[in-house]
């Protein structure tokens, strides 16, 4: 079912996967650079890998994750709050704080977004809520 959509200009439940593992991954990126333009010179870890089950795609982007667990947990409490991180290019400048709530966002949306499509599709759906 990871090629499933509910309609031609939504992405596949393997896009979305992907979506989700590539931002996190460039959204740490941009933490690291304190904005957008830390991403000139990065090169994108998941074009070199086709996706072919979800087990893999995990494991591929688990050291990356780990990376930024890793930079999360040095951060202090005032840093959240005098750290800029400069998004000017698409119409913000937000403290660290504000950009970590950002991310969470993006990926509680997309969790949302992928079980609506296992409830769609009536496959089991995981109990991630409390």
């Amino acid at each position: 079912m990871l090629s499933w959509k509910p309609d031609e200009d939504a992405l596949t439940c393997a896009e979305m996967i992907r979506h989700l593992l590539e931002s996190e991954f460039f959204y740490h990126q941009m933490l690291i650079g304190r904005g957008s333009k830390a991403l000139a010179n990065v090169s994108n870890p998941f074009e070199t890998i086709e996706f072919t089950t979800v087990d893999n795609e995990l494991r591929f982007a688990q050291p990356y994750r780990d990376q930024f667990l890793s930079y999360i947990k040095s951060i202090s409490s005032s840093d959240l709050e005098n750290i800029q991180i400069d998004r000017s290019d698409v119409g913000y400048v937000r403290t660290l704080g504000d950009m970590l709530m950002r991310i969470a966002y993006h990926e509680s949306v997309h969790t949302g977004q992928l079980l609506d499509y296992m409830r769609t599709m009536r496959i089991d759906r995981p109990k991630i809520w409390d």
